[in-house]
């Protein structure tokens, strides 16, 4: 992979980070890390913000704009729009809600099988990350004080999910099966909401 591909994937993946992050995360000085941000800066890929600290200059931060989200393949894209519409047009929403429900069963029973020698709540994430990443999610897990974060920086539906917020919806459902009745799940970010990613909250449910 390409330097400056490398480094899109470390911001996509990781939100804001700086020039020093990103030399010591690739493995590159600190000034080739700021000639290739400058460059994509100049390509409107990249953006920045100066971070103010106690001591000395403002740390600069770099992110992904629009056009560098952009850069990340919808695996669906115009085509699924088209679809979509087509179903409202001819069933309506009614009938748009039942091939949501039918995506959702089957990728339910995909990732059910996935997960069947998975037996506590880590295994089953570890699975389903390996699912989602598979899929073009860009997912990971991982453990906090209270239970478990789950991370998607990339939604490979995002136009469709957009057009047809069951699509969403029905993913949380699909999370909360899988992942059983002794847990909750939480959505506390939202690409389609305008965040850089989705994110989940997994605790325990005390009965």
């Amino acid at each position: 992979m390409k330097t400056v591909d490398r480094i899109l994937h470390t911001i996509k993946r990781e939100g804001a980070v700086t020039a020093k992050q990103l030399a010591e995360d690739l493995n590159i000085t600190t000034m080739g890390a700021r000639q290739h941000l400058q460059s994509l800066e100049d390509d409107g890929i990249l953006a920045f913000h100066d971070v103010k600290v106690k001591v000395g200059r403002p740390t600069r931060h770099w992110s992904l704009t629009q056009q560098g989200h952009d850069r990340f393949t919808d695996r669906h894209g115009e085509l699924t729009i088209q679809v979509i519409e087509a179903v409202e047009h001819l069933f309506g929403k009614e009938g748009l809600a039942k091939v949501a429900a039918e995506r959702e069963a089957r990728t339910y029973a995909q990732y059910q099988q996935a997960l069947q020698d998975c037996h506590t709540i880590p295994e089953k994430l570890e699975a389903l990350v390996s699912l989602r990443e598979s899929e073009g999610y860009m997912a990971e897990f991982e453990a906090t004080d209270n239970g478990f974060k789950l991370y998607e920086n990339h939604c490979p539906i995002c136009k469709a999910a957009k057009r047809c917020p069951n699509l969403c919806d029905s993913e949380l459902t699909i999370f909360r099966k899988l992942l059983g009745p002794t847990c909750q799940v939480t959505r506390e970010e939202h690409i389609i909401e305008g965040q850089r990613r989705c994110s989940y909250t997994i605790t325990s449910v005390t009965k």
